[in-house]
């Protein structure tokens, strides 16, 4: 099934180009907008997969419409901005955006940004419905913050010793621990600690 977009940039022009470079490569495009405000309308409203946010944008900011759209954690969000300061940067990522295109951006450059968002929301998802059977919620906090910790040693170590991309290392993890019945935290230990290989 085609991954759904919604696109919020206020440059007609350059949402034109998006939506062009997406749908050509599968992608569907259930919504746009020059604005900030209705950006976050329509993400609650289509639930999208993925939105695209300019930075700068009337009614409200990419920033903030980021922050909103966070808040329910339904969508990915990628950051689209002609500034490329290291500030605006570490508050795109404060603000919950899982990836950050530089504009004017390349189709070879869109494409991949787009699948790390993907890629990184649906580990967030994962790892968050794996320990949502906790039940309180500082312990829930620390224990997603040390299975996010060894999760991420193990896909290092999948991604260095065995050349595997991280979105494979993600879903090598996360079989394994089906498979066995297990929690993705003890496979990525097992990983870590050379207990556990890919054949």
């Amino acid at each position: 099934m085609a991954s759904t977009v919604v696109i919020a940039e206020d440059e007609a022009i350059v949402r034109l180009d998006l939506r062009e470079i997406l749908e050509e490569e599968g992608y569907e495009v259930v919504g746009e907008t020059g604005r900030g405000d209705e950006a976050v309308e329509l993400a609650h409203q289509h639930q999208p997969d993925l939105v695209i946010l300019d930075i700068k944008m009337p009614g409200m900011d990419g920033l903030t419409a980021a922050r909103e759209i966070n808040a329910v954690r339904r969508s990915a969000v990628l950051v689209l901005t002609a500034f490329s300061q290291r500030s605006l940067i570490e508050q795109a990522r404060d603000a919950g955006a899982l990836a950050y295109l530089v504009k004017p951006f390349q189709k070879e450059e869109l494409l991949p940004a787009i699948e790390v968002a993907l890629g990184r929301f649906a580990e967030l998802k994962a790892l968050e419905e794996e320990n949502a059977s906790l039940a309180d919620d500082s312990a829930r906090a620390k224990e997603q913050l040390e299975t996010r910790r060894w999760v991420d040693r193990a896909k290092g170590k999948l991604m260095d010793d065995h050349g595997m991309k991280e979105s494979d290392a993600f879903s090598f993890i996360q079989r394994q621990a089906m498979g066995k019945r297990t929690t993705m935290r003890e496979i990525a230990r097992q990983v870590v600690e050379g207990e556990l290989a890919p054949d």
